[in-house]
């Protein structure tokens, strides 16, 4: 059978400079080009195309982008001739990394130029990271609109709920509730009440959209999985069912990524799995992807970059991190963390970096360590000193910005990453109840505050 003939590449002329680029890969991602090569004018039938009114920067960067490469814009110019080509390109992947790439120095530029050129969820994006940093980063911004529209945002709030399971034929348990740190009065709320048949004992929760996901979860001493996943909406204040994963399981890692939710690993029947499937909101359906590389339940998770990790570990001292890679619907190794008898149980992102959050040499749980991941250059480096770990409260880290915030019955514990390490930047209230603790951000509505959180005594 005679082979298609090749496509010849497309030469464009921006700027100045002369660059071959892939008809296929400008088509695939690129409203401009779509609508040029398919509409029968005579650039269609041209070896060049000519773009004067983009920069040869920006275009560079859109087609390292477009490849699936990793550009780093740290200039204002190029983040600049990034949004320009997005927007004049229609080019929805280069929006997405821009999105990826905001942080606390380049929101406010990102914000004021995406609102310019109508790039709206990069806009969005930046006005809510923002809006999350305070007063600060909200007078950085040049326009008068950008800054209405962050002002009228809610900022992301601290979530937590406990372990908690079906009270015995379902009765009303005041005691199961999830709350909200309400940082300006120093207390924690109650935001709701979980549902009566909901468990998050050994369940996996997340947040995707501003709403939380419970899944799975076990009730009784068979470990008998809860047939139902929940989701909370803020917004309503009201919560609804939704099916569960096709494979039964508990002690799953639920991570709200790329408009998705992923159920990842967890036990059946007290045997670790390796299978992973994904839930669409919008269809209401869950379908199996990649198997993760080994068996495993209960696995730290993170996103960094608009990519997803999980750690899994290994013998001899062994913490892996792998990236699930959506296009090619595959887990790639990335990196290798090896202390003696020390494994990672907890893993948050802030910017270019993972770190690690694990337990002290020989089962030490009250003074953990922290390793960084540097995903720019693959290197580890260990955080100086120890950190406090009393009951757990490092296990519970979340990142808001550039604060990591985390929790047990005696504090809630604000650091600032800053200078490769966290320093202790406040103290908060501590969480009222006993019990394992699952935390997350939500923005939640404005309104009256909920009723303070009451203390129940410890088991």
């Amino acid at each position: 059978m005679p082979r298609a003939p090749e496509v010849p590449p497309v030469q464009v002329w921006v700027g100045g400079q002369l660059f071959q680029a892939d008809r296929a890969l400008l088509v695939e991602h690129c409203g401009f080009f779509r609508g040029l090569f398919r509409s029968g004018m005579r650039e269609t039938r041209a070896a060049e195309v000519r773009l004067g009114a983009l920069s040869a920067g920006g275009f560079h960067t859109t087609l390292q982008v477009l490849r699936g490469e990793r550009p780093a814009l740290a200039a204002d110019e190029e983040l600049l001739q990034a949004v320009e080509c997005a927007a004049f390109l229609q080019a929805p992947a280069l929006a997405r990394f821009l999105e990826h790439s905001l942080t606390s120095d380049n929101c406010a530029l990102l914000c004021d130029a995406a609102a310019a050129f109508g790039l709206h969820d990069v806009f969005r994006s930046a006005a809510l990271l923002i809006r999350d940093g305070g007063r600060e980063l909200a007078a950085e911004l040049a326009l008068p609109e950008a800054r209405a529209y962050v002002a009228a945002l809610q900022p992301s709030s601290y979530v937590a709920v406990s372990t908690h399971t079906p009270a015995p034929g379902f009765l009303e348990d005041a005691s199961r509730t999830v709350c909200y740190l309400d940082e300006e009065e120093d207390a924690w709320r109650t935001l709701a009440a979980l549902p009566l048949e909901a468990s998050t004992l050994l369940a996996g929760v997340a947040t995707l959209g501003n709403k939380l996901y419970i899944v799975g979860g076990v009730r009784g001493a068979s470990k008998e999985v809860v047939e139902l996943g929940f989701c909370y909406d803020p917004a309503g204040g009201t919560w609804r069912q939704f099916p569960s994963p096709h494979q039964p399981r508990y002690d799953t890692a639920l991570a709200g990524f790329d408009g998705r939710l992923y159920a990842i690993g967890g036990e059946f029947q007290r045997t670790p799995m390796s299978s992973v499937e994904r839930y669409d909101p919008a269809a209401g359906c869950w379908s199996f992807v990649a198997d993760l590389p080994q068996p495993a339940a209960g696995v730290p998770c993170a996103q960094a970059r608009g990519r997803l990790f999980v750690c899994l570990w290994r013998p001899a001292d062994t913490t892996a991190v792998v990236e699930y890679a959506a296009r090619a619907d595959a887990w790639l190794p990335v990196a290798e963390l090896r202390r003696p008898q020390s494994y990672g149980h907890c893993m948050v992102a802030h910017r270019d970096s993972l770190y690690v959050v694990r337990n002290g040499p020989k089962d030490d749980f009250l003074h953990c360590a922290i390793d960084c991941l540097n995903l720019a250059t693959g290197q580890w480096t260990a955080l100086p000193g120890q950190f406090v770990n009393s009951k757990g409260a490092l296990f519970t880290a979340v990142v808001r910005g550039d604060t990591v915030y985390t929790v047990n019955r005696m504090f809630t514990l604000l650091y600032a990453i800053e200078g490769g390490t966290w320093r202790l930047l406040r103290e908060k209230a501590g969480f009222p109840r006993p019990g394992s603790l699952q935390t997350f951000l939500l923005r939640l509505p404005p309104g009256a505050p909920g009723p303070v959180a009451s203390a129940t005594p410890e088991l």
